[in-house]
Protein backbone atom coordinates (compact mmCIF):
# COMPACT_ATOMS: atom_id res chain seq x y z
CA UNK A 1 0.00 0.00 0.00
CA UNK A 2 2.63 2.16 0.33
CA UNK A 3 4.18 1.92 -2.63
CA UNK A 4 0.88 2.14 -3.94
CA UNK A 5 0.55 5.71 -2.23
CA UNK A 6 3.63 6.71 -3.21
CA UNK A 7 3.00 6.26 -7.26
CA UNK A 8 -0.10 8.57 -6.85
CA UNK A 9 0.07 12.33 -8.53
CA UNK A 10 0.38 15.27 -5.80
CA UNK A 11 -2.54 17.68 -5.22
CA UNK A 12 -1.94 21.37 -6.12
CA UNK A 13 -3.42 23.82 -3.66
CA UNK A 14 -3.92 27.08 -4.67
CA UNK A 15 -4.06 30.21 -1.86
CA UNK A 16 -5.77 33.45 -3.27
CA UNK A 17 -6.72 36.71 -1.99
CA UNK A 18 -6.58 40.48 -2.01
CA UNK A 19 -3.42 42.19 -0.39
CA UNK A 20 -3.14 41.49 3.45
CA UNK A 21 -5.45 38.58 3.13
CA UNK A 22 -3.19 36.26 5.26
CA UNK A 23 -2.47 33.98 2.73
CA UNK A 24 1.55 33.63 3.53
CA UNK A 25 0.23 32.69 7.28
CA UNK A 26 -2.16 30.23 6.26
CA UNK A 27 -0.58 28.15 3.47
CA UNK A 28 2.79 27.50 6.17
CA UNK A 29 0.02 26.15 8.78
CA UNK A 30 -1.92 24.33 6.32
CA UNK A 31 1.94 22.92 4.66
CA UNK A 32 2.90 22.07 8.80
CA UNK A 33 -0.54 20.42 9.06
CA UNK A 34 -0.23 18.08 5.46
CA UNK A 35 3.47 16.74 6.79
CA UNK A 36 2.60 15.85 10.09
CA UNK A 37 -0.49 13.83 8.63
CA UNK A 38 2.44 12.19 6.09
CA UNK A 39 1.84 14.49 2.86
CA UNK A 40 5.16 15.49 1.15
CA UNK A 41 4.83 19.10 0.77
CA UNK A 42 5.96 21.70 -1.78
CA UNK A 43 5.66 25.49 -1.62
CA UNK A 44 5.72 27.52 -3.91
CA UNK A 45 4.65 30.94 -4.62
CA UNK A 46 3.72 33.48 -7.87
CA UNK A 47 4.78 35.11 -9.68
CA UNK A 48 8.11 33.11 -9.45
CA UNK A 49 8.84 29.43 -7.73
CA UNK A 50 11.23 28.73 -10.02
CA UNK A 51 14.62 30.68 -11.23
CA UNK A 52 13.05 31.83 -14.43
CA UNK A 53 9.95 32.71 -12.93
CA UNK A 54 11.64 34.83 -9.79
CA UNK A 55 13.67 37.11 -12.39
CA UNK A 56 10.03 37.83 -13.90
CA UNK A 57 8.43 38.50 -10.60
CA UNK A 58 10.93 40.95 -9.81
CA UNK A 59 9.76 43.41 -13.38
CA UNK A 60 5.89 42.66 -11.76
CA UNK A 61 6.08 43.63 -7.71
CA UNK A 62 8.36 46.52 -8.11
CA UNK A 63 8.49 49.83 -9.40
CA UNK A 64 5.76 52.46 -10.47
CA UNK A 65 2.15 51.11 -10.05
CA UNK A 66 1.90 52.59 -13.76
CA UNK A 67 5.29 50.31 -14.44
CA UNK A 68 3.57 48.51 -16.98
CA UNK A 69 0.15 48.14 -18.93
CA UNK A 70 -2.72 45.34 -17.99
CA UNK A 71 -1.57 43.12 -21.33
CA UNK A 72 2.04 43.78 -20.44
CA UNK A 73 1.32 42.13 -17.20
CA UNK A 74 -0.48 39.51 -18.59
CA UNK A 75 1.97 38.09 -20.74
CA UNK A 76 4.94 38.58 -18.06
CA UNK A 77 2.74 36.53 -15.57
CA UNK A 78 1.94 33.83 -18.08
CA UNK A 79 5.74 33.59 -19.17
CA UNK A 80 6.28 32.93 -15.58
CA UNK A 81 3.61 31.00 -14.90
CA UNK A 82 4.72 28.34 -17.77
CA UNK A 83 8.20 28.21 -16.37
CA UNK A 84 7.06 27.76 -12.87
CA UNK A 85 4.53 25.11 -13.83
CA UNK A 86 7.13 23.19 -16.53
CA UNK A 87 10.22 23.20 -14.03
CA UNK A 88 8.46 22.98 -10.67
CA UNK A 89 4.49 22.49 -10.48
CA UNK A 90 4.12 19.43 -12.53
CA UNK A 91 7.38 17.56 -11.79
CA UNK A 92 6.41 17.80 -7.97
CA UNK A 93 2.52 16.66 -8.66
CA UNK A 94 4.28 13.40 -10.55
CA UNK A 95 6.61 12.56 -7.69
CA UNK A 96 3.40 12.40 -5.61
CA UNK A 97 3.90 15.69 -3.81
CA UNK A 98 1.27 17.79 -2.36
CA UNK A 99 2.03 21.64 -4.04
CA UNK A 100 0.57 24.45 -2.21
CA UNK A 101 1.05 27.68 -4.44
CA UNK A 102 0.92 31.11 -2.90
CA UNK A 103 -1.43 32.15 -6.19
CA UNK A 104 -2.28 31.62 -9.14
CA UNK A 105 -4.17 31.98 -12.48
CA UNK A 106 -7.62 33.49 -10.43
CA UNK A 107 -4.86 36.11 -9.37
CA UNK A 108 -4.37 37.13 -12.74
CA UNK A 109 -7.84 36.82 -13.63
CA UNK A 110 -8.95 39.10 -10.46
CA UNK A 111 -6.24 41.27 -11.25
CA UNK A 112 -5.81 41.42 -14.92
CA UNK A 113 -9.45 40.87 -15.43
CA UNK A 114 -11.52 42.71 -13.06
CA UNK A 115 -8.68 44.76 -11.49
CA UNK A 116 -7.60 46.64 -15.07
CA UNK A 117 -10.59 45.15 -16.88
CA UNK A 118 -8.80 42.99 -19.43
CA UNK A 119 -10.90 41.07 -21.73
CA UNK A 120 -11.54 37.87 -19.37
CA UNK A 121 -12.34 35.71 -22.18
CA UNK A 122 -8.78 36.50 -23.91
CA UNK A 123 -7.00 35.93 -20.38
CA UNK A 124 -8.62 32.31 -20.36
CA UNK A 125 -7.81 31.67 -23.58
CA UNK A 126 -4.47 32.65 -23.08
CA UNK A 127 -4.24 30.09 -19.94
CA UNK A 128 -5.20 27.62 -22.27
CA UNK A 129 -2.90 28.03 -24.63
CA UNK A 130 0.27 28.30 -21.81
CA UNK A 131 -1.01 25.43 -19.56
CA UNK A 132 -3.43 23.44 -21.18
CA UNK A 133 -6.42 22.28 -19.01
CA UNK A 134 -4.38 22.39 -15.74
CA UNK A 135 -6.47 23.55 -12.66
CA UNK A 136 -5.42 23.47 -8.80
CA UNK A 137 -7.80 20.46 -7.11
CA UNK A 138 -8.32 23.12 -4.66
CA UNK A 139 -8.38 27.09 -4.37
CA UNK A 140 -8.66 28.99 -0.87
CA UNK A 141 -9.67 32.48 -1.40
CA UNK A 142 -9.29 34.04 1.38
CA UNK A 143 -11.71 37.28 1.39
CA UNK A 144 -10.94 40.34 3.50
CA UNK A 145 -12.52 44.11 2.82
CA UNK A 146 -9.77 45.82 1.00
CA UNK A 147 -9.28 48.45 3.59
CA UNK A 148 -9.13 46.40 6.28
CA UNK A 149 -6.29 44.45 4.14
CA UNK A 150 -4.18 47.00 3.07
CA UNK A 151 -4.06 48.55 6.55
CA UNK A 152 -2.60 45.47 7.45
CA UNK A 153 -0.21 45.17 5.04
CA UNK A 154 0.83 48.74 6.10
CA UNK A 155 1.90 47.77 9.88
CA UNK A 156 2.93 44.12 9.56
CA UNK A 157 6.67 43.23 9.96
CA UNK A 158 6.72 41.04 6.54
CA UNK A 159 5.56 44.04 4.53
CA UNK A 160 8.33 45.94 5.67
CA UNK A 161 11.19 42.96 5.00
CA UNK A 162 9.57 42.77 1.46
CA UNK A 163 10.72 45.70 0.95
CA UNK A 164 10.07 47.61 -2.45
CA UNK A 165 7.50 44.55 -3.20
CA UNK A 166 4.86 46.94 -3.11
CA UNK A 167 3.89 47.69 -6.82
CA UNK A 168 -0.13 46.07 -5.95
CA UNK A 169 -0.70 47.68 -2.86
CA UNK A 170 0.28 50.71 -4.42
CA UNK A 171 -2.93 50.72 -6.49
CA UNK A 172 -5.76 52.46 -5.92
CA UNK A 173 -8.73 51.30 -3.46
CA UNK A 174 -10.83 51.23 -6.28
CA UNK A 175 -8.27 48.47 -7.91
CA UNK A 176 -8.38 46.39 -4.28
CA UNK A 177 -12.59 46.91 -4.48
CA UNK A 178 -12.64 45.40 -8.16
CA UNK A 179 -10.31 42.36 -7.62
CA UNK A 180 -12.28 41.29 -3.82
CA UNK A 181 -15.71 41.27 -6.28
CA UNK A 182 -13.62 39.22 -9.11
CA UNK A 183 -12.33 36.68 -6.45
CA UNK A 184 -15.97 36.18 -5.30
CA UNK A 185 -17.48 35.79 -8.89
CA UNK A 186 -14.52 33.23 -9.61
CA UNK A 187 -15.74 31.12 -6.21
CA UNK A 188 -19.31 31.52 -7.13
CA UNK A 189 -18.43 30.21 -11.07
CA UNK A 190 -16.51 27.51 -9.81
CA UNK A 191 -17.66 25.91 -6.56
CA UNK A 192 -16.39 22.44 -7.10
CA UNK A 193 -13.04 23.60 -7.18
CA UNK A 194 -13.33 27.05 -5.50
CA UNK A 195 -13.47 27.57 -1.66
CA UNK A 196 -14.35 31.28 -0.51
CA UNK A 197 -12.76 32.09 3.40
CA UNK A 198 -13.92 34.81 5.34
CA UNK A 199 -10.14 35.86 6.50
CA UNK A 200 -11.40 38.84 9.17
CA UNK A 201 -11.01 36.37 12.21
CA UNK A 202 -8.11 35.73 13.87
CA UNK A 203 -5.38 33.03 12.31
CA UNK A 204 -6.19 30.44 14.40
CA UNK A 205 -9.48 30.38 13.54
CA UNK A 206 -9.11 30.75 9.94
CA UNK A 207 -6.50 27.56 10.34
CA UNK A 208 -9.24 25.80 11.55
CA UNK A 209 -11.46 26.60 8.60
CA UNK A 210 -8.91 25.87 6.52
CA UNK A 211 -8.28 22.71 7.78
CA UNK A 212 -11.39 21.23 8.09
CA UNK A 213 -11.88 22.60 4.32
CA UNK A 214 -9.42 20.58 2.95
CA UNK A 215 -9.77 17.62 4.77
CA UNK A 216 -13.95 17.37 3.54
CA UNK A 217 -12.67 18.19 0.06
CA UNK A 218 -9.78 15.98 -0.28
CA UNK A 219 -9.11 14.10 2.95
CA UNK A 220 -5.60 15.00 3.62
CA UNK A 221 -6.18 15.20 7.26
Amino acid sequence: MADLAASERGRFITFEGGEGAGKSTQIRVLAAALEQAGKAVCLTREPGGSDGAEQIRELLVTGDPDRWDAMTELLLLYAARRDHVRRLIEPALEKGTWVLCDRFADSTMAYQGYGHGLDRGKIAALHKIVLGDLKPDLTIILDLNPEAGLARTRVSDEAARRGAEDRFERMKLAFHQRMREGFREIADGEPDRVALVDAAGDAESVSLMIATLVNSRLGAL
